[in-house]
């Protein structure tokens, strides 16, 4: 029976850079520009989400979708654990990430539109929570 030694493999030396080891973030990754573009990401994607709870609760699942996407990326680049998965093109992922968030928020965004119980909600909660209501004096001048 062969061991580990006799096929070649071998332990990493001593001081060498045996790859990822765990979940160590890197926090210089927050600070670069792609650190701050994906929480720029997530922060809009945050906001994005509660609007479409606030408005219509029914496509509130794609924001929360989006924001999940969002969230594993950034922990995939800022745990380093991304290079563990040598065979996909990241780049092309995250391409392809940015425009299916377009496209699926462009979409949701045109249904909430038109339907009209999103903005009946939303106009009702501005007119009853910013809008003053009209005293008796008022409302007869």
């Amino acid at each position: 029976m062969l061991g580990a030694w006799d096929r070649g493999v071998r332990p990493p030396e001593e001081g060498a850079d045996a790859g990822p080891q765990g979940f160590s973030v890197d926090k210089t990754f927050f600070s670069s520009l792609k650190g701050i573009l994906l929480e720029a990401e997530l922060a809009l994607t945050f906001i994005i989400f509660i609007c479409f709870t606030a408005s219509i609760s029914a496509y509130m699942a794609a924001a929360l979708l989006e924001l999940f996407i969002s969230l594993a990326f950034l922990f995939l680049y800022a745990t380093q654990y991304y290079r563990s998965f040598e065979r996909l093109n990241w780049p092309c992922l995250d391409f392809l990430r940015c425009v299916s968030a377009i496209v699926i928020f462009l979409v949701v965004s045109f249904a909430a539109v038109t339907s009209r119980d999103g903005a009946a909600i939303a106009a009702f909660i501005y007119q009853t929570e910013l809008v003053p209501r009209a005293t008796q004096g008022d409302q007869q001048q």
